[in-house]
């Protein structure tokens, strides 16, 4: 290779020129400095290496370049002292510097005296005469070789992070604190149908068409923007474009991370596919409403019955039905307040969502929050993941409160705020969940009698009796026992394999003289045993299964004996108390009394006595 002044015509004054003092006053100087130095003459023949730089490459004691004199050499002579693949880098950098006559800088690999080599930054800088022109090129090589070892072991982790990265079966993105765009994983890429610089270009789609859906993208922004003020992870569902142009379901989770400072850095994104799951989410919507209609066209009610009680009842449906107001259902035990309830969803609005029920007396004390409102992963012993609760699953429809005057207090208190606020607290979480959601109440107590009493709370009471509806007692609907006799008779004869003639007159008149304390619920379940009893074609009812109740309660207790009354009353509030208030049963006051549960029920309300006040003791 020719000399580069014959290349770069930038040939200074020949070296014998320079005052030799000078010289070695540079000598001196590079060989004080405690880093590698050295110099070379215009040319860029290296003529001088200071004692650090010498030692390093384990150049001889009486080296010429050792003491700056010429060896006449090329202006690349230095190239023997460094790594091969070096060399063009080197002389392509070097030989640029001489034609400019400006600094500059390479890294290269020297070798040293052991025959390794290490990473260093190579400066050279021009020192000038008066006259500009030039003596000599300085230059000072700084160890970079910790910084290049940190930085391979930087690289190669976060290609093994990317490799990681690349292999997990979701969508993972990393975006920037304003949401540029940073990284995006090979499976995202895939189905995007996007290389990673189309991504970070972020080019618009052939057709038009952005890869978020058009009418999830303000939903997704606004999240995003929310959570950004906050600094806080959030997860949205949305629709994602693919490579084929189909849009498929991805829950996106978005998590920040910040520095030392609190500073968001950067927004992590990882997508999983639900494609599936909101297929079968629809489809179960669409079977729902389909057996919904069928429902509604083959037995609308169940209710049966044409008495002027139950007419004036079905006309009061209609018209609350249509509303949104909050009703409080009354009646005796038996009576169908649920059934009820389920005609005022399915002739309103909300007849499509969901009607959930939920009998407030079955579920514990202890549970009936988790129950009614759900809890968060890890608010109590048990709770090893999140729970909606019937509050949020009747979302949209409808939930039916039964038998709401044994709410305890304390739930009592936490309904009251979801009909004044419409939204609820999860047992252990922190954050209110806004519902959309009509409350049908029902109950056989007297809740004004509890209100005086301090065992409900009034202002609950004046929420839930907004609009009041009374469900009359089987005994005002005698004209309704026939049909529904017919039907129950029917009912339980399919599910046997009976048929049964007509009820014959004798049996009727005996269904149509009981007062059926126990209602509908009763008749139901006197048909089912005598149809279960009965032999095909001859239905019959045994008239002792059946005790009557008398038609009033007498007033003047002074007719009677009061010592005995007083006596059957201390009795029967003792087997209750013992029995913990429990009525029917092995284990009920019926029969420990050695009476029927129905009877027993009879007595209680004669006497007035409190049964679920026994409940606690």
């Amino acid at each position: 290779m020719p000399r580069i002044a014959a290349t770069a015509d930038v040939r200074a004054p020949n070296t014998s020129a320079v005052n030799s003092s000078f010289a070695k006053q540079l000598r001196e100087t590079l060989n004080a400095i405690p880093a590698y130095a050295w110099y070379a003459d215009p040319s860029g023949e290296l003529t001088f290496v200071n004692k650090w730089a010498a030692d390093y490459g384990g150049l001889p004691g009486d080296h010429p370049l050792r003491f700056g004199l010429s060896t006449d050499a090329t202006w690349d002579s230095h190239i023997q002292f460094l790594h091969p693949d070096d060399h063009d880098e080197t002389r392509k950098v070097w030989s640029n510097c001489l034609k400019t006559q400006r600094p500059s800088e390479v890294n290269i690999r020297v070798k040293n005296a052991q025959g390794t080599y290490r990473w260093f930054v190579s400066r050279a800088e021009p020192l000038r005469a008066h006259d500009g022109t030039i003596l000599y090129w300085v230059g000072i090589n700084l160890d970079i070789e910790e910084r290049v070892q940190a930085e391979r072991a930087f690289r190669k982790s976060e290609q093994e992070l990317r490799q990681i990265l690349d292999l997990t079966p979701q969508f993972i993105a990393v975006c920037g604190p304003n949401h540029e765009r940073i990284y995006a994983n090979r499976v995202a890429l895939d189905y995007l149908g996007v290389t990673l610089r189309q991504w970070f270009d972020n080019p618009p789609s052939t057709d038009g068409r952005p890869e978020i859906h058009q009418d999830d993208a303000a939903r997704l922004l606004s999240h995003w923007e929310a959570a950004s003020s906050m600094g806080a992870p959030f997860e949205v569902e949305t629709r994602i474009r693919g490579g084929d142009g189909a849009y498929r379901w991805f829950l996106a989770r978005f998590s920040p991370v910040h520095n030392d400072d609190g500073q968001k850095m950067r927004w992590y994104c990882a997508c999983t596919d639900i494609e599936d799951r909101k297929r079968h989410e629809e489809r179960l919507l669409q079977e729902n409403a389909a057996l919904r209609a069928q429902i509604s066209q083959s037995a609308p009610d169940e209710i049966i019955g044409s008495s002027d009680s139950l007419r004036r009842l079905l006309a009061e449906i209609g018209k609350v039905a249509r509303t949104d107001s909050t009703i409080l259902i009354l009646g005796e035990t038996g009576s169908g307040k649920e059934l009820i309830a389920r005609a005022i969803h399915r002739r309103s609005a909300r007849a499509a969502r969901a009607f959930v029920g939920v009998n407030c007396a079955a579920i514990p004390t202890s549970l009936i929050a988790s129950e009614l409102f759900g809890h968060e992963k890890g608010a109590f012993t048990g709770a090893t993941h999140r729970r909606v609760g019937r509050f949020e699953a009747a979302n949209g429809g409808t939930i039916f409160l039964d038998e709401v005057g044994d709410l305890p207090s304390e739930i009592q208190i936490a309904l009251l705020r979801v009909l004044q606020e419409r939204e609820i607290e999860r047992v252990g979480g922190d954050k209110p969940v806004p519902l959309d959601v009509r409350v049908l109440a029902a109950t056989h107590r007297d809740l004004e009698k509890l209100v005086r009493e301090g065992k409900f709370r009034q202002d609950l009471f004046y929420r839930l009796n907004v609009v009041p509806v009374m469900v009359p007692p089987l005994r005002e609907r005698v004209a309704d026992i026939p049909v529904l006799a017919e039907y129950f008779i029917a009912r339980f004869g399919k599910r046997v394999g009976k048929k049964f003639e007509a009820v014959g007159m004798k049996t009727m008149e005996t269904l149509r003289a009981y007062d059926w304390p126990g209602n509908v619920r009763e008749l139901q379940n006197v048909i089912e045993r005598a149809v279960t009893l009965s032999e095909p074609g001859s239905f019959s009812v045994d008239a002792a299964w059946l005790t009557r109740r008398p038609v009033a309660i007498p007033q003047d207790d002074a007719a009677l004996d009061g010592a005995l009354l007083a006596h059957e009353k201390s009795a029967i509030e003792t087997a209750l108390e013992n029995c913990r208030g429990r009525v029917s049963g092995p284990s009920g006051a019926a029969a420990r009394l050695g009476m029927r549960a129905s009877t027993l029920e009879s007595r209680i309300r004669r006497f007035g006595i409190d049964k679920y006040r026994f409940k606690s003791k």
